[in-house]
Order: C-alpha cells, then sequence, then structure tokens
C-alpha cells in the first residue's frame, strides 16, 4: 500500500505532463554529455596539430638511392632496334655469355632484337632495411623501345653512390598505359616506355644508420626556422625533462638519448608523436613561370595600390603566293610568302586595390584585374617592387 501511494503521490506531483524526476536526471546527464562531447572536440583540435615526426627526421635515418642497367625481355616486337640502340645487342650479348652461350660475331653484328629493350632500373633503400626484405622497382626504357608493356626484367644487380650491390631486381612490369597504331596513324594513352614492378627487389645488403651511435641525436629540421627549432625542443624538453634537448640554429635540434637501443628506440617513440606549435610561416609567393601557375600561403597580405592591366596581342599571318612568269620569258615558277603583322593593344582602366590581410582579401583583389595567370606573374613582381605586395617571391 505505501508503494502504490508513493506512486501516485509522485504522479500527483506532475499534473501538466511533466516526465518523472528520473527524467530530470536523465537530461542533466544529457547535458553533461554534449558538454563532453565539446570538450572532446576540442582536445580532438589540439591533437591535430603538426606532430614532431612531420618537421623534423633524425640525421642520418634516410633512404637511399639505388640504380642499375638491365634488359628487358618478352616484348610484343615494340622493343629496341639494333641499328639505333647497339648496346642492347651488345647487352645480350654479354649476357649469353655469361649464361654459357657463344654467339658468332658476324651473327651478333646483325642480329634484329624487336622483343629486348635496354632500360634503367631504379629504387629507393629505405631506412633500416634488411636483406631479405622486398622493394619497389621503377624500370624505364634508355632506347628507342616503343613499348615495354608485357616485359619482364632480368635479373640486375642495384648499385649504392659507393658502387656496391644492395639489391638484386628482377619480375613482371606493370605498365600503366596503352597504344596501338596501323596506316600511319597511332594511338596512345599514357606512357609506355616506363613501368613499374612492386616488391620487384630483393634486399641483399642493409645500410647501418646512426641511431644507435654515441649519447645524442639529431634532429633535422624540413626548413630552417627558428620558431620551429625552438618549438621543437620545449616541447620535447616538457615530457622529457629541462634540458634534453637544445636547439643549435634554425634548423638542428641536439636530442640527449638513451645509450640503450632497446630505450633509444621507446624515447624515439614517444616524441615523434609530440605536438608542435607552429609559428605563422613566412609570407611567400610561389610563381611557376613555365605553367603560369601561382601558389600562396595564409601569411600573404596586400596595401593598398592602383594597377592599370591592358591586354597586348601580335598576330602574325603568313600566306604563300604563286608568281607565274610570262610565257615564252624564260622564266620559272616561284612560291612566295605574304606576311601580315597586327599588333593590337586593348585599353586597361586603372583599378584601385584595397588593402587585404587576409589570403581571402587578396584572392578577391587579383580576380578583380580579370588577369591571367600568366599577366598576373607580372602584376605580382611589378606589386612587389612597388611595396605593395608583403611577402616573398619565388620563381621556379
Amino acid at each position: 500500500m505505501t508503494f502504490s501511494a508513493s506512486r501516485r503521490h509522485v504522479r500527483r506531483a506532475h499534473p501538466h505532463g511533466r516526465g518523472p524526476l528520473v527524467d530530470r536526471a536523465v537530461q542533466r546527464f544529457g547535458v553533461l554529455v554534449i558538454f563532453g562531447v565539446i570538450l572532446i572536440s576540442m582536445f580532438t583540435t589540439n591533437a591535430n596539430a603538426t606532430r614532431l615526426k612531420e618537421v623534423a627526421s633524425v640525421q642520418g635515418v634516410r633512404s637511399n638511392q639505388l640504380i642499375g642497367y638491365g634488359l628487358v625481355v618478352g616484348l610484343d616486337g615494340t622493343g629496341d632496334q639494333s641499328t639505333q640502340a647497339p648496346f642492347t645487342t651488345q647487352s645480350l650479348n654479354s649476357m649469353l655469355q655469361q649464361l654459357g652461350v657463344t654467339v658468332p660475331a658476324s651473327v651478333a653484328a646483325t642480329m634484329q632484337l624487336k622483343n629486348v629493350a635496354a632500360v634503367l632500373v631504379t629504387a629507393q633503400l629505405p631506412a633500416f632495411a634488411q636483406p631479405g626484405q622486398q622493394i619497389d622497382v621503377d624500370v624505364s626504357s634508355v632506347g628507342n623501345a616503343k613499348s615495354l608493356r608485357g616485359g619482364t626484367l632480368v635479373v640486375t644487380p642495384l648499385k649504392g653512390a659507393d658502387g656496391q650491390i644492395y639489391a638484386m631486381a628482377q619480375g613482371n612490369m606493370i605498365v600503366g598505359g596503352a597504344g596501338a597504331s596501323a596506316g600511319g596513324a597511332k594511338v596512345q594513352i599514357n606512357h609506355l616506355a616506363a613501368g613499374r614492378i612492386p616488391e620487384g627487389a630483393t634486399v641483399e645488403r642493409a645500410v647501418p644508420t646512426p641511431l644507435t651511435q654515441g649519447d645524442s641525436l639529431q634532429l633535422d629540421l624540413n626548413s630552417a626556422d627558428y620558431a620551429t627549432a625552438r618549438a621543437v625542443a620545449q616541447a620535447i624538453n616538457a615530457v622529457k625533462g629541462p634540458g634534453v634537448a637544445r636547439a643549435l640554429d634554425g634548423r638542428v635540434v641536439k636530442v640527449q638519448a638513451p645509450v640503450d637501443p632497446d630505450q633509444r628506440v621507446s624515447f624515439m617513440a614517444d616524441i615523434e608523436n609530440l605536438n608542435i606549435d607552429l609559428a605563422a610561416p613566412a609570407a611567400k609567393v610561389v610563381l611557376n613561370a613555365r605553367t603560369g601557375s601561382i601558389v600562396m600561403n595564409q601569411a600573404v597580405t596586400l596595401d593598398a595600390c592602383a594597377v592599370a592591366h591592358g591586354a597586348l596581342s601580335v598576330t602574325i599571318s603568313s600566306n604563300p603566293q604563286v608568281s607565274q612568269p610570262a610565257p615564252n620569258s624564260g622564266g620559272q615558277t616561284v612560291v612566295t610568302q605574304k606576311t601580315d603583322i597586327a599588333v593590337a593593344q586593348q585599353a586597361g582602366s586603372l583599378v584601385q586595390m584595397p588593402a587585404g590581410t587576409k589570403l581571402a582579401d587578396v584572392v578577391k583583389a587579383l580576380n578583380a584585374l580579370g588577369a591571367t595567370p600568366q599577366d598576373l606573374l607580372a602584376i605580382l613582381q611589378a606589386m612587389k617592387s612597388a611595396g605593395a605586395l608583403k611577402a616573398d617571391i619565388e620563381v621556379i
């Protein structure tokens, strides 16, 4: 009886349809959950900051370039032409001699190898690679082969800068292009004179790294910046203790590390994921004079200035004309070229460009000119000379 009376009392306490006290607790819990989600999102944003591994690398821990010369066989008549690429025939004869096959000199001089191509094989030997591991290789034709599609690379030693063999490559190639030709017509998709062999080389020799040498490590920043070097040192000292890391200059940070290899690996695993608070980069505009591409970072600003832009076009047309001599004059028919040159210049109005303190403002101001990317190359350089563009210009 007491239990049922209590229930009736609770129901009378909410005559206007409101839920019981449990509902209020659930509502409060929901508010706390929303607040917690906001906090988690804030911490997640901070966790997405730049990590140390993305701005610096350990000195000496890097990949090494490998190169080799070999032959691709099994082509469908698209190999090197022996008359124009005699080194292909010489390479094949040398390989056959190593396999115990002797080709007479008279035959070797007249061989037509349509299914063989001479290639250069390149690869990247990653840091800590050990004998027996597989690495990818790139294969590129050095002769006049039309296509390497369907070819097989025979055993090719890959050497480093010291002349030592570090890997052996062999395998079937993957060529991403396709082509066909007939009756003087030709159709080609992508590039046929180069391909790739995934895991096509086996490592034969390991390259020693200085990771376990000495009592300290040197971190080299990807780009020289004093603020970044200081931020890296401060982040490491905040976790590992004061004095562990010291910024030597704008690119080098020296770090005291444990001598034991196992502890050193754990030490590097801890610091490479540290979040680094990077300062704003220097304002820079990169101009590609060949393609007309323009890239600028968010630090670029613009002072108020006025720009007049007008298009200048030069048109040159050449029409052949035939000069026919009079009958019985003994002259000859001569074809001459009549060339017409026209120069047209469009009027350009003076456009006032307001000051822009954000990248979006700078983009809007440049779009107001209506200039092509090629024209913007000259306009941005002129703005820099006038002192209106607050950024360094780099032409690549």
